[in-house]
Order: C-alpha cells, then sequence, then structure tokens
C-alpha cells in the first residue's frame, strides 16, 4: 500500500503511464474490433443455408462430378451386358444389291444378268461356342455389379468427405465461439485492472500482464476466424458452389453416443461394405473369365439361312419363281493357334487365383478398420466424459478466482490462469466431440452404411 500511495504522489508521471496504458488499450481493442468482424455462422443473406449434415450430402450427392462419371461407366456396363447377350441371339441381315454386267453367257450356262437386281434375308445363329457366349454374358453381368458396387463406394467417400468438413465446420465455429470468448474475458478483466491501477488498488505488474494477455489472445483469436473460412471453402467447393456465394450453416457441434458391438460391426462390414463385395464379385469375373479364353481353343458351330429373290428386271423381282433359299451350318475347329488360347487360359488362371488373394487382404483390412473405429470411439468417450464434468468445474475456479482478486485474497495471475483452463477444457471437450463423430463416420463408411 505504501509503493501504491508514493506512486501517486507524482500525478504528473503516473498520468503520462496510465495516458500511454490506455492509449495502447484503445489501439489494441480497435485493431481486434478491425480484424474480428461478427461470427461467419451469422453469414447475412447467405446463398445456400444447411440445417443439417443429411442437406449437405444431399447437395455434394447431386453435384459430385465422381459420382457423375461413374454413373456413366455403369451405363456402358449395363449396355456391355445387352451386347453380350447379342452372341447369343439370331442375327438377321436385309440384303440387296444392283450389278451392271457387261457380258454374260445368254446360251446353255446361267452366269448371271445384265441388269442383276438381288434382294434377300440371311439368318445366322451361334450354336456352340464352347461356352465362350454363355461366359462370357455372365462375365458382363459380374462386371456391371461391380460397376454398381464402385457406385457405392464413391457415393460412401463422398459422404464421409462431407461429414469430415461439415463437422470440421462446426468445430471451427466453436473454436472461434471459445476464441471470442476467452478473449472477451481477458479484455473485461484488462479494464477491470486498469480501472484499480488508476485508483491504486492494482499494480503496475498487474495491469502489464492483463494487457500482455490480451495480445497474446488476439492472434488466436484471428486464427480462428481464418479456421472458419477456410474450411467452409473447402465445404463450398466440394458442394460446388461458387467461392463469392454465401453459405450458412444453422446446426451446433453435437453426438449421440452409440451402442459400440464390435463382432456386429464386423458382420455387416462383411456383408455391406463395396469393397469386400466388388473383391468377390472379382473372384466370379475372373472365374468367367478363364471360361472365355478356354472357349477360344473349342469347337465352332454355326447355323445359316438365306432366302433371297434375283431378277433382270425389278418388275418381276419379288415374283416367286425369281426366289432362292439355302440353309446350312458351318464347324470350326482350332487345331494349332501357336499356343495363344494357352496363353489366355494361364493368364486368366492367374488373375482368378490373385482375386481370391486380393479379397482374402481386403477382409483383414476390414477387420483392422473396425477394430480401429471402435478403440475410437471409446477414446473419443472417454476424453468427453471426462471434460464435460470439468467444464463447470472450470467456469467456477474462474469466478472464485476473480472474486478473491478483487478482494485481495488472489493474484492477478490466478484470473489469468483460470481463464485460459477454461478455454483449454473447452476445447478439449469439442475436439473430443468431433474426434467421436468422425470415428462414428469412419465405422458407417467401413460398414458401408449410407445416409442418403
Amino acid at each position: 500500500m505504501l509503493k501504491y500511495k508514493q506512486m501517486q504522489k507524482a500525478p504528473g508521471r503516473t498520468s503520462r503511464k496510465t495516458v500511454l496504458i490506455s492509449t495502447a488499450a484503445a489501439l489494441l481493442l480497435s485493431a481486434v474490433i478491425f480484424v474480428s468482424p461478427s461470427s461467419a455462422q451469422e453469414d447475412q443473406g447467405a446463398g445456400t443455408i444447411l440445417s443439417s449434415l443429411r442437406d449437405a450430402i444431399a447437395l455434394s450427392l447431386k453435384n459430385n462430378l465422381n459420382i457423375q462419371i461413374q454413373e456413366k461407366e455403369t451405363d456402358v456396363s449395363r449396355a456391355g451386358v445387352m451386347l453380350s447377350r447379342s452372341a447369343l441371339l439370331p442375327q438377321v441381315n436385309l440384303n440387296g444389291s444392283y450389278t451392271k454386267n457387261d457380258k454374260v453367257l445368254e446360251e446353255t450356262i446361267f452366269t448371271g444378268y445384265k441388269n442383276d437386281n438381288q434382294l434377300g434375308l440371311t439368318l445366322t445363329q451361334s450354336l456352340y461356342s464352347g461356352g465362350g457366349n454363355i461366359a462370357a454374358l455372365k462375365q458382363a453381368r459380374a462386371g456391371l455389379r461391380i460397376q454398381e458396387e464402385t457406385l457405392k463406394q464413391e457415393k460412401l467417400n463422398v459422404e464421409f468427405e462431407t461429414k469430415r468438413l461439415y463437422y470440421g465446420l462446426l468445430l471451427a465455429y466453436e473454436t472461434e465461439r471459445i476464441a471470442q470468448d476467452l478473449f472477451d474475458q481477458a479484455e473485461a478483466h484488462y479494464k477491470d485492472v486498469l480501472a484499480k491501477f488508476k485508483e491504486g488498488t492494482a499494480s503496475k505488474f498487474d495491469c502489464l500482464q492483463s494487457k500482455v494477455q490480451v495480445s497474446k489472445i488476439m492472434p488466436e483469436l484471428v486464427r480462428a476466424k481464418n479456421a472458419v473460412e477456410l474450411i467452409k471453402a473447402d465445404l463450398k467447393k466440394l458442394l460446388r458452389l461458387k467461392m463469392t456465394e454465401g453459405l450458412k450453416v444453422n446446426d451446433r457441434l453435437d453426438y449421440l453416443p452409440i451402442t459400440i458391438d464390435e463382432p456386429e460391426f464386423l458382420k455387416t462390414a462383411y456383408l455391406n461394405q463395396p469393397a469386400m463385395t466388388i473383391k468377390e464379385l472379382g473372384i466370379d469375373f475372373n472365374k468367367w473369365a478363364v471360361r472365355v479364353a478356354r472357349a477360344s481353343n473349342l469347337p465352332q458351330v454355326n447355323a445359316s439361312l438365306d432366302y433371297e429373290h434375283r431378277s433382270n428386271n425389278l418388275n418381276t423381282l419379288l415374283n416367286s419363281r425369281q426366289s432362292n433359299f439355302s440353309a446350312g451350318f458351318s464347324v470350326s475347329v482350332p487345331l494349332f493357334d501357336g499356343f495363344s488360347s494357352k496363353a489366355k487360359v494361364d493368364a486368366a488362371k492367374a488373375r482368378y487365383q490373385e482375386a481370391f488373394l486380393s479379397k482374402d487382404d481386403m477382409s483383414d483390412q476390414i477387420a483392422v478398420d473396425i477394430k480401429k473405429a471402435c478403440l475410437d470411439l471409446r477414446q473419443s468417450q472417454a476424453i468427453i466424459d471426462y471434460t464435460k464434468d470439468n467444464v463447470g468445474e472450470a467456469r467456477e475456479a474462474l469466478r472464485i478466482s476473480e472474486v478473491n482478486y478483487d478482494n485481495g485474497m488472489g493474484t492477478n495471475l490466478d484470473v489469468l490462469d483460470s481463464q485460459v483452463s477454461l478455454s483449454q477444457i473447452e476445447k478439449d471437450l469439442a475436439n473430443g466431440i468431433y474426434d467421436y463423430l468422425m470415428a462414428q463416420a469412419f465405422l458407417d463408411q467401413t460398414m458401408g452404411k449410407l445416409i442418403q
């Protein structure tokens, strides 16, 4: 107290210091107000408003180019099934021609007409192809199912990325709020200490310490606001929105705990995970590829039927006397092809065996992913449970430290430490909720679970 009274005896010197401190505080406050506009979450005139995660996922699935490309690939495979089926059906052609012959024999042997008009139908049918046509059809059907599962996998990937950015934006909003609260608390405390200093009831050290605390928090607040805008830009890109278009999210960072049942999760993943299904279909696809390769070295039997009208004059072309038909079949038996068929079969068998190995590897990877998701869920839940109960205690500790300082029973450092501790535990809680949501998103992706 003696020190404070001695300081009061030099009003000119003390007044100048007080003015300098007040001026610095005003400049600092002006700078913070300039770089710290209202939260981006309160974006006025937002062009797109997202009320829930489902809204974001629906928009991303609708606009995603990779999904649109994969849908076209699925259409290509569907056309491939129709093409393979056509090999099992008759081929019918309508033929017509006109030939002008300069000279023909007109005596005992008919060698054609000078004006040779022809019109006819040709029908061909494959009777036996060594099983190649049927195998090719089944292979095409397996290929179509692979493309359909690939489309589902692409949707799962887009959903997961949407969840990552959507939850990341909510976390950024929460981090910004925590930083803003910490700044407001530090600023209010500095003003209080400054007032006490003017009255002579606080030391210059406390005043400077409180001022420095505000300066230390300001960059953190600016970074939090920038993080909101950066994540929002990434989300706009995923949703295919213009960067100049507003985006508003009417949601908050929260979660609903789920029951962790690892065996059931693993069973669901094996049944529904597109990557696993694709590996199983790959075995089927390569099995039929072996059949197709073998068929190239087996006999080929085809039947044909021709019905033709031929005349020297168009007026008599369709006369029954000018018609003729022929029918028959052909057999082709490969004898030697330079071992090309054997090479095709060997390659197909190798891919068939490779498909089994690839499926086993995917099965092991899914088991690891399910284990990881369950561990992450338990870890995040433990952090949430621990920090959630301590947030209230941290607020109470801050209140007590402020009361003690006002009554001269505590130090300025106690207040500053309590402010930082409250901010840190709120961040830990927000990060714990985000980690839980992302673990759940990873689990859904691994199990092949689509929201839309």
